[in-house]
């Protein structure tokens, strides 16, 4: 028997007409009022479907959404930590506490089952981050491949300049790719970027970053009008989400450093590096374009860990 044979069958997608009736005007709301990302709206959908998909295996969907109560609501939960880790678990509640609020403004839902259903504590991760002479490792990468002719010039300067950007700027990478010409100052050295739900928020490159970003638009850039993207695969298109994450990888192997590391943990250093450097929580908040200050905080976490790691290694008494 082959392998695929043995697989079980991916769960069916709910039926078009409740996608039409119960998904499409949730999806039109998030996208359009509240501004989500499409990464947002997909991870809903999945906490849609998942719904449906266990309403559907237990044989409630005859009730429909309106029929779960908290009982119902706490089985789903235990049921789904069997497949889900806990943040996901988490994530994915959240999207559907906020579908039950959205059909209960609207009339067709009258409570909101998973409004107090207990969770599994999320456990506490601190934030993985290179240190300054591990970036200044990895940062080196493509003048290193090119020294080597591994790669040309172009892609050499491009990879560079993703890195600086994500490092220099703090940039989310959804920003960086999102990221057109017309949205740089490059008098003032401050990019002006949209983050989650749609906000704009302004981000000082930095003299290296902003050096780099000169030197591929004067020498290497096919177009840039002002809504040319900055990063472009060699095409002209627009740089996927997809190639800047296989792209760093590439450069981690080169530096030695572990491949687990991703776009996002460059921005988890810039902000470390900023608070270990004394710059103001508060500060950092804005540049990072943090909601909610306790999520800026992790970092302060970090900080502290790391002066504890130096403690413990220098003080006699430790």
């Amino acid at each position: 028997m082959s392998n695929n044979a043995s697989k079980p069958a991916p769960p069916e997608p709910p039926p078009a007409a409740v996608v039409a009736e119960w998904w499409a005007p949730f999806e039109d709301f998030l996208a359009k009022e509240r501004r989500y990302s499409r990464y947002t709206l997909r991870n809903y959908r999945q906490a849609f479907d998942d719904l449906h998909r266990w309403l559907s295996g237990t044989g409630l969907w005859a009730r429909g959404f309106g029929g779960i109560g908290p009982r119902e609501a706490r089985d789903f939960v235990i049921e789904a930590q069997r497949r889900f880790d806990r943040r996901t678990l988490h994530n994915h509640v959240s999207g559907l506490r906020t579908f039950f609020k959205f059909w209960m403004r609207h009339g067709k839902l009258t409570h909101n089952p998973l409004a107090g259903v207990p969770l599994p504590k999320l456990e506490k991760r601190l934030p993985k981050f290179l240190t300054e002479e591990q970036m200044k490792l990895l940062l080196g990468g493509p003048l290193r491949l090119l020294a080597s002719e591994t790669i040309t010039p172009a892609v050499a300067w491009r990879d560079r300049l993703a890195m600086e950007l994500l490092y220099g700027g703090g940039m989310r990478v959804s920003e960086l790719v999102d990221l057109t010409y017309g949205a740089v100052d490059f008098e003032s050295g401050v990019a002006r970027v949209v983050g989650k739900g749609r906000k704009e928020r302004l981000c000082p490159l930095g003299s290296m970053a902003l050096a780099v970003l000169k030197k591929f638009r004067d020498e290497f850039a096919q177009r840039i009008a002002p809504t040319s993207p900055v990063l472009v695969n060699p095409n002209g298109h627009r740089m996927p989400v997809r190639a800047v994450q296989v792209m760093l990888k590439r450069y981690l192997v080169d530096a030695g450093l572990p491949l687990d590391l991703t776009p996002h943990k460059l921005r988890h250093s810039y902000a470390t590096h900023l608070l270990n450097a004394g710059a103001d929580l508060r500060l950092v908040q804005e540049l990072l374009g943090h909601a909610q200050l306790a999520t800026t905080q992790v970092y302060t976490h970090v900080s502290v860990a790391r002066l504890k790691e130096i403690y413990a290694k220098a003080h006699p008494r430790a």
